[in-house]
């Protein structure tokens, strides 16, 4: 259980990332709700999957896998470009969590 609210965690926060853009600074009211309420979201199912998860493989699923997330959606809807080098930063991104939920941080 504790990984799917992980994962809930991650959904939230990849959502509010992507609603940055049409905040506009934070100028937009409801688009700047949206974005708070989704990093809220986020931190409260992240707070409740470290009860038991280690902190260390959570923040780095957490930050590593939403990272990925944003990468991809920047590419596939906001437009920007997808290189060798971004492709290869998440790459070693998700191979350093992967290492690190294999080297025994459970």
């Amino acid at each position: 259980m504790a990984y799917v609210l992980l994962l809930l965690a991650i959904v939230a926060e990849v959502v509010g990332t992507s609603l940055i853009r049409s905040t506009e600074g934070f100028t937009r009211l409801w688009p700047t709700v949206a974005t708070l309420g989704c990093y809220g979201v986020a931190f409260f199912f992240l707070a409740q999957s470290v009860k038991s998860v280690p902190v260390s493989v959570a923040y780095a699923m957490w930050s590593g896998l939403g990272t990925a997330a944003i990468a991809a959606i920047g590419a596939a809807f906001l437009g920007e470009p997808l290189t060798l080098a971004k492709v290869a930063g998440i790459g070693l991104i998700v191979a350093g969590v992967v290492i690190l939920n294999l080297g025994g941080a459970h």
